[in-house]
């Protein structure tokens, strides 16, 4: 096969992957475990061609240069040296949901550049060693591989460290989105100041190790109060370790913290929801199925509100239905 598209889509953290202990094949500092959304897809084709100079890449229809250009070829570079194949590739993909905004477009978009980059080159990869793959692209693009909750198992090397589905009650999130603009800084930038400069960075990776192991726990149990703890708490951590760095990062803006203050005042009204957000402004509440409605119109007036369930792995397509 010449060409392939595939969709995926992004994954909220309920406890964070922040840090990397091996930069170059993206294994983690620790474990962590997230929910693949049902919106916000990244759709991508590869096209492979011999008659190109060289890698192409195209995002919302508008030809793509630079850092996000040469990341692509370093991944397709992985792709081509596994099945033998040296031809270049035209790449396009369409986001649904903002770009670099703190919503895992590149969760999404390196699981589903993985999916069809594999077959667009010929390689036959399990969801073990698809989600291996795409890891190499983004760290979180590992668990987004996986259907609904995914464990990504931090590993000693690169054949342990992998996503794999996890037994969950079901839940809802309900993304408010404070500020859709692209961050100012990259969350690989930011996870490599963290490490450097902040004070925290030890003790964040030592209690997020244990946030893992008491969320499986709660998983297991279906605690949906113990999880949604666990998760804001985890959430917070993270933007503490992330704000102590030198010089500060700030991702949650006055806005963003306006949320977590509404989400509290719900759970004081008796409306059980937790807060989380990753490295970015947007905030986003997990509660109960039955409870989501309500969330979602107390959260309205904080920003563009989307109800979330969980959603399906990276899946290939067909080029009709693409819309790229």
């Amino acid at each position: 096969m010449t060409k392939a598209t595939a969709r995926a889509y992004p994954n909220m953290a309920l406890v964070k992957y922040w840090g990397k202990r091996d930069p170059e094949l993206m294994l983690p500092l620790t474990g962590s475990l997230s929910m693949t959304l049902d919106r916000f897809a990244t759709t991508t084709s590869v096209t492979r061609d011999p008659d190109l100079g060289g890698d192409a890449f195209q995002l919302n229809g508008e030809p793509v240069t630079g850092d996000a250009l040469r990341r692509v070829t370093r991944f397709l570079d992985l792709v081509r040296e596994r099945s033998g194949i040296r031809e270049p590739a035209l790449v396009r993909s369409r986001n649904d949901g903002p770009t670099a905004a703190g919503l895992a477009s590149s969760a999404s978009g390196f699981a589903a550049l993985a999916l069809a980059a594999s077959k667009a080159y010929g390689l036959s990869l399990d969801p073990r060693d698809l989600s291996r793959l795409a890891r190499r692209g983004s760290g979180s693009a590992t668990r987004s591989i996986v259907p609904g909750m995914a464990v990504w198992h931090a590993g000693e090397d690169d054949e342990s460290s992998f996503a794999e589905p996890v037994g969950a009650p079901e839940i809802r999130m309900i993304v408010v989105v404070v500020d859709a603009a692209r961050k100012e800084i990259s969350s690989r930038e930011a996870m490599r100041r963290t490490a450097l400069t902040s004070p925290y960075h030890r003790a964040w990776a030592e209690s997020t190790e244990q946030s893992l192991a008491a969320m499986l726990e709660a998983c297991r149990d279906e605690d949906f109060t113990r999880m949604g703890r666990i998760a804001e708490t985890n959430a917070l951590r993270m933007h503490a370790a992330i704000l102590a760095c030198d010089p500060p990062i700030r991702y949650l803006e006055p806005k963003s913290l306006e949320v977590f203050d509404a989400i509290r005042a719900l759970r004081e009204q008796g409306v059980e929801v937790y807060g989380t957000a990753d490295a970015g402004a947007n905030v986003v509440a997990i509660a109960r199925p039955e409870d989501a409605r309500r969330v979602a119109e107390a959260l309205a007036d904080h920003g563009t509100v989307t109800e979330v369930g969980p959603g399906p792995g990276a899946e290939l397509v067909d080029e009709a239905e693409a819309d790229l």
